[in-house]
């Protein structure tokens, strides 16, 4: 299933539905996350899918080093090929998502020291 992508002057109904203030705070987190994403994805082609260059300016402006230091050319294409498991040469936002939630998984067993 794609998404459509929204341009910067257009709003993205994920945003304005992540406003909401009748939603639950897990609602937001999944418009933030789709905003995210179309906010990257695009600029290089395929509004529904990030380039490893957009990929990297992802990871460097939403993540910093928390995934890897911005100028390790060779982590960020071990991430990149991790990631493009159909092997398309760009992440989709299914793939994206498997990041965000092993990030979210490990941060969970950091600061509850479980596994």
């Amino acid at each position: 299933m794609s998404s459509p992508h929204y341009s910067s002057a257009e709003p993205n109904p994920a945003f304005t539905w992540g406003m909401s203030s009748t939603m639950s705070d897990i609602q937001k987190a999944m418009a933030l996350l789709i905003t995210s994403f179309s906010k990257y994805a695009g600029k290089e082609g395929d509004k529904n899918t990030l380039s490893k260059e957009e990929l990297k300016e992802l990871l460097q402006a939403e993540f910093g080093d928390m995934v890897c230091k911005s100028d390790d050319k060779e982590a960020i294409d071990r991430i990149f090929r991790d990631l493009d498991t159909n092997q398309s040469n760009s992440v989709d936002f299914s793939e994206f998502v498997k990041l965000v939630c092993c990030l979210t998984q490990m941060c969970h067993e950091f600061f509850t020291g479980r596994k």
